[in-house]
């Protein structure tokens, strides 16, 4: 068998497999494939995932099936007011038969972290897990410990209008390769959610379809994927727009930048392809800039636009190229 049939064989093992663990979390998440395949192209490209909407509409049915198919260790984070660094990282405890210091490990130490409701708590606990999901490690007494691989943070919130929460700093922000947002489901799918009522048994009836060593494979897969050279420019393009847009006065930084070639990267794997096209860029661009680029207070005209808006508008004002 020649190398190019292998390498063909491959791709089409993967697509199998990536298809098998999108369809099932569609089996109790349901109506919302691009919210799905947001968090999967998360997953390959290493990255985390901020899921940002209302109340009830599945951010946490949405992280805990991610989590359930997949065969790797899982802990839930309740983030409330009173929570404090030492819960996320853990604490070292003192032995008096050893005379030693034990550390008791935090729910930091797992494949899939989900951090519910991550602006319920304050800035200084979130701060706790900067390191963790920048550099997949966490300092303990003065000490660098890695974490498993993979290794992904999954945080869910309330959208700022609700009483009780926190703004997430922008260092904070910079961290999470994408922010999705759910939305309500059609009716049609509405109708589903009431007849299974996935939160209350199809949820913990889910079966693990992929083992962490074959996360690592894919996410190695991912790194693989071509991204030409014009591509590459249209990102480059796109980054500069933000920078030089009038109504905002933080643009992409440089890890934005990579965020962005990553998840393209990412989706190319997950629809088949061991190659970027503009339409990876276009479908992630929002998703990846908007929660990284800071609007103007105000402005002569008396109207600010979201980030959203914003990055939207220069995806239509960048040509794509052919």
């Amino acid at each position: 068998m020649t190398a190019d049939r292998v390498e063909v064989l491959e791709s089409q093992t993967t697509w199998r497999r990536l298809d098998q663990l999108r369809r099932n979390i569609e089996q109790v998440f349901y109506g919302k494939r691009e919210a799905v395949d947001q968090m999967i192209i998360a997953l390959l490209a290493r990255g985390h995932v901020l899921i940002e909407d209302v109340p009830g509409v599945g951010k946490t049915v949405l992280a805990r099936a991610m989590a359930r198919s997949l065969d790797c260790s899982f802990n839930r984070i309740q983030m409330t007011p009173d929570l404090l660094p030492a819960d996320i990282l853990g604490v070292s405890i003192y032995n008096k038969t050893t005379g030693q210091f034990d550390f008791k490990s935090g729910p930091i130490f797992a494949h899939i972290v989900l951090a519910d409701e991550i602006n319920r708590t304050t800035p200084r606990t979130q701060s706790a897990l900067l390191e963790a999901m920048n550099e997949s490690q966490v300092s303990v007494d003065g000490q660098p410990v890695p974490l498993r691989q993979p290794f992904m943070v999954i945080a869910t919130q309330n959208p700022f209008e609700f009483e009780g929460t926190y703004f997430l700093p922008e260092n904070q922000l910079d961290r999470f390769l994408l922010r999705i947002r759910i939305g309500y489901p059609s009716r049609q799918y509405e109708r589903q959610i009431a007849l299974r009522q996935p939160d209350r048994g199809p949820l913990t009836d889910l079966r693990p379809v992929m083992d962490a060593d074959q996360v690592c494979q894919m996410q190695q897969r991912a790194q693989e994927v071509k991204m030409p050279d014009v591509l590459l420019n249209y990102v480059l393009d796109l980054v500069d727009a933000t920078r030089s847009h009038p109504q905002l006065a933080v643009g992409v930084s440089p890890r934005g930048m990579l965020a962005l070639v990553h998840a393209a990267q990412a989706a190319a794997l997950l629809a088949g392809r061991d190659y970027v096209v503009p339409d990876d860029i276009k479908a992630l661009a929002t998703s990846v800039f908007a929660h990284r680029v800071v609007t103007k207070s105000y402005l002569r005209e008396g109207q600010v636009s979201s980030g959203e808006q914003i990055v939207k508008e220069i995806l239509g004002a960048i040509p794509v190229p052919e």
